[in-house]
């Protein structure tokens, strides 16, 4: 029963897409969506990503420094592991499942009050293509706006770290540079942005087709809301695993 559900959500999913993923019939009105679109998901989502990541780059930083340096290791360590770890992890997986609860939500308790609110009928019934109109920029402007997000991500958790060696003392700063620059792979921030791409997808796709597809009244609107995030966030978990076996 629990297979059936899923294989008949996944082919709804598919045919929303092939909706979706169709020539605009007004250029310039999904330019100007996109643009919006970019910004409520992607610009406002800018402050909670550099506060998170401030804050988790320091605390990753005292957490190396008190739990894994000792005289037998070099004092550049701490540096070296809060770098990999911000690369690798946390400002590309990590924060997308934040960003899930954040945008997805959003995404889909949006759509969901179009739906039960006829907007969305009311489109079809004036020949607009709904799906087109409404999740088409979302998608591309979340897709967009993305790998700006993760390398904002990443450079406020370096400035984290720095504050915990200037004002918390835990590090000496030219401990910290050396542990930042030594044995710097480029291809791991461009893995982390390749990485990011397919969770805004998964993030704004999911949560759109969660939204579209309401039936009920508002309280199917917050159950909606919350399935999406859900799904997202182990759709990002399961791919995270995929994607970094391809790419390492």
């Amino acid at each position: 029963m629990l297979i059936i559900k899923f294989l008949q959500a996944f082919g709804e999913y598919l045919l929303l897409m092939g909706k979706t993923f169709s020539r605009p019939e007004r250029m310039r009105m999904f330019m100007k969506k996109y643009v919006k679109e970019m910004s409520a998901l992607g610009v406002d989502s800018i402050g909670i990503v550099l506060l998170i990541s401030f804050f988790i780059g320091a605390v990753i930083c005292i957490q190396m420094k008190l739990n894994i340096q000792s005289p037998w290791m070099p004092k550049f360590v701490t540096g070296y592991t809060t770098r990999e770890i911000m690369l690798l992890e946390f400002s590309s997986s990590i924060m997308c499942l934040i960003l899930a609860g954040k945008v997805g939500s959003n995404i889909a308790s949006e759509l969901g009050t179009m739906r039960v609110t006829q907007q969305i009928d009311a489109l079809e019934i004036m020949g607009v293509n709904s799906a087109s109109y409404l999740i088409l920029p979302k998608i591309i402007g979340m897709v967009t706006i993305m790998p700006f997000l993760v390398v904002f991500s990443a450079a406020t958790g370096i400035l984290g770290a720095y504050a915990t060696a200037y004002i918390g003392h835990v590090i000496s700063p030219d401990d910290l540079t050396v542990g930042l620059q030594h044995d710097f792979n480029a291809w791991f921030m461009w893995m982390s942005i390749i990485k990011s791409l397919f969770f805004a997808f998964i993030i704004s796709s999911v949560s759109s087709y969660y939204g579209y597809s309401v039936e009920g009244g508002s309280v199917e609107v917050g159950k909606s809301s919350t399935n999406a995030v859900v799904s997202s966030s182990v759709l990002i978990l399961f791919s995270d695993v995929f994607l970094t076996q391809l790419l390492s």
